[in-house]
């Protein structure tokens, strides 16, 4: 079963109209927005990754669909499994400095044991406030679609944590993502629909029209690399089908009526219209979808490795 099929069956059971349909990377439940999220150890993080890093990824993610809402962090909720103390102690302090960085205290949590040798599975959970919370289905028909902030540095850092010598920046952007905090709460009040890029832009813009009822058009050309991708990766095709493909970006993801100057650094990316489904061009040429859009879960085979970001 993928993520897409379980998603699927859980909107077939009674739900809460916090949940808005499971259509939502978060909760709306009276003044208050709730996300959570679960990192594992060999599919959102690598076995060799500083504790610390995990740490802050995790509190970031997490925040990160608070952007996307427009919403100020309140506080964390941590369950976390026990394992090895000198492991534990460097996590305590990746954690402590992503609270005092992002003001999001800590308000509870659990904690339980692991299985010697066996993955960790760290979840957070985030609530936020005084948000606008633009939905992800909120796109209409001729609204454009942008992004705030670079694509594929993510994924290039992934390369490097694996070994390949690269830039420090996109090392760092894999392993110490930043939340578009700001960003979010100053574009909330005018957008019609908002989500972040956390498991590739492709799959992610196509997830947006789903919600909507629409269908959308990216413009590969204008997807944004950072200099330092361009420089890693290059700047062709192929670097920007696999910028766009890669996930863990946390960039911002919006819809915006036609004629609207974003008061920020955004860049527009594409357009919604009437239909159903993703389709790319590049300078105004069809380009065949990849396979796959980016990254998602699905249920393992026993024997096959994990899939893996």
């Amino acid at each position: 079963m993928t993520e897409r099929e379980f998603l699927e069956s859980l909107r077939a059971l009674p739900l809460h109209a916090a949940a808005r349909g499971l259509l939502d990377d978060t909760a709306l439940l009276g003044d208050h927005v709730l996300t959570t999220d679960t990192i594992v150890e060999g599919v959102h993080f690598l076995p060799g990754d500083p504790p610390g890093d995990v740490a802050w990824k995790l509190v970031a993610t997490n925040l990160s669909d608070l952007a996307a809402k427009g919403a100020r962090p309140t506080g964390i909720l941590l369950n976390y499994p026990l394992s090895d103390d000198v492991w534990d102690r460097a996590f305590l302090a990746g954690l402590a400095a992503a609270i005092a960085a992002f003001a999001c205290p800590l308000i509870g949590g659990d904690t339980v044991s692991l299985p010697a040798g066996a993955p960790r599975f760290l979840t957070l959970t985030a609530i936020g406030e005084d948000s606008p919370a633009p939905p992800r289905s909120g796109a209409q028909t001729g609204d454009s679609l942008w992004v705030v902030g670079p694509i594929g540095d993510a994924g290039a850092g992934l390369r490097i944590a694996r070994g390949e010598p690269g830039p420090r920046l996109l090392l760092a952007a894999y392993r110490r993502p930043q939340p578009l905090l700001a960003e979010g709460r100053t574009l909330a009040p005018i957008v019609h629909a908002m989500m972040d890029v956390s498991d590739g832009l492709l799959i992610d813009a196509g997830r947006m029209a789903a919600a909507s009822g629409m269908a959308v058009t990216v413009d590969l050309a204008a997807v944004p690399l950072s200099p330092d991708y361009r420089r890693f990766v290059g700047e062709d095709r192929a670097a920007k089908l696999a910028a766009a493909t890669a996930g863990d970006d946390y960039a911002l993801l919006f819809a915006a009526a036609p004629g609207t100057v974003p008061p920020l650094a955004a860049v527009r990316i594409g357009t919604f219209a009437a239909g159903a489904g993703l389709s790319i061009e590049a300078a105004g040429e069809p380009v065949p979808l990849p396979d796959p859009l980016g990254f998602e879960h699905a249920a393992v085979t026993p024997g096959c490795a994990p899939p893996r970001r």
